[in-house]
């Protein structure tokens, strides 16, 4: 059970790291719409894995 929390909190910590990925994306003068989307859905699909468990 210990190897599936921390395989979760591994998943739990790209999933920030993509959310502030597109906090700065979003934020920026001229946003990317192509890599916003493309985060957005690796987030996304991040979620759903870590749900999954």
């Amino acid at each position: 059970m210990g190897q599936a929390n921390s395989h979760i909190a591994a998943l739990s910590k790209r999933h920030e790291a993509l959310e502030m990925k597109i906090e700065a994306e979003t934020h920026r003068p001229h946003p990317d719409d192509v890599r916003l989307h493309e985060l957005k859905k690796q987030k996304l699909k991040l979620k759903d894995t870590i749900y999954a468990h």
